[in-house]
C-alpha cells in the first residue's frame, strides 16, 4: 500500500514538473513548421511529368560548410520550406555523388577528377563553374532559368524563389522586382 502512495506521489510531481517546464518553451521552439520535402533528380522528373512544377536544385557537397549553413539557416525556415514545397520540386544533388542519373536519354555519371570527383549532371547544371553551394532554377520544361552560386540568407533567397516561382522573371527585370518585393519573413 505504501509503495502505491509513493508511486502516485512521484507521478503527480513529475506531471506538475512537466507542465511547469512546458510553460517555458518559447514560441520559436513550438513553431517547428514545415520542412522541405527533398527529392532525387529522378523523382522530381517523374513527378513533373504527372503534375508540372518548376524544379529547384540545391547543388552541394558533403564537405561544404556554407552548404550546411544554408541547410540550417535558409532551407529550414518554415516560410521558405512551405513555398519551396508548394511551387517547386526541391532537389538535393551532391555534386560528388557516384550514382548515375538518367535524364533525357542520357546517363550522367561520376567522373574521377580533382579531389573527390565530380558528377556530370552537376557540372552541366553549373556550366562547369564548380562553386558550392549553388542553387539552380529550372522551369516546368526542364530549361535552366539560372544558377545562383554562393550562400544565400533566407531574406535574399525568399526574393529569388518568389521571382521565379511567380513567373515574374518573364516580364519584370530583377532590379525592378527587388524594389517592389515585400517579404513575408
Amino acid at each position: 500500500m505504501m509503495n502505491r502512495v509513493k508511486i502516485s506521489a512521484v507521478l503527480t510531481i513529475l506531471c506538475a514538473l512537466g507542465l511547469a517546464i512546458s510553460s517555458f518553451v518559447s514560441p520559436e521552439m513550438e513553431q517547428q513548421g514545415e520542412e522541405v520535402k527533398w527529392y532525387t533528380f529522378e523523382e522530381a522528373v517523374a513527378l513533373n511529368k504527372k503534375k508540372p512544377k518548376k524544379i529547384f536544385i540545391d547543388v552541394y557537397t558533403d564537405w561544404c560548410g556554407w552548404c550546411k549553413k544554408m541547410d540550417k539557416a535558409t532551407f529550414n525556415h518554415p516560410v521558405i520550406a512551405k513555398y519551396l514545397n508548394d511551387k517547386y520540386y526541391p532537389v538535393k544533388l551532391n555534386a560528388e555523388q557516384r550514382e548515375s542519373i538518367e535524364f533525357n536519354d542520357h546517363t550522367f555519371k561520376w567522373v574521377d577528377s580533382g579531389r573527390n570527383g565530380i558528377h556530370e549532371l552537376a557540372y552541366s547544371l553549373l556550366n562547369g563553374k564548380m562553386s558550392y553551394p549553388t542553387v539552380v532554377f529550372m522551369d516546368e520544361e526542364f530549361r535552366m532559368l539560372l544558377p545562383v552560386p554562393g550562400y544565400l540568407e533566407a531574406g535574399v533567397f525568399d526574393e529569388i524563389i518568389h521571382y521565379y516561382g511567380e513567373d515574374k522573371y518573364k516580364d519584370t527585370p530583377w532590379k525592378e522586382y527587388q524594389e517592389s518585393y515585400e517579404s513575408d519573413l
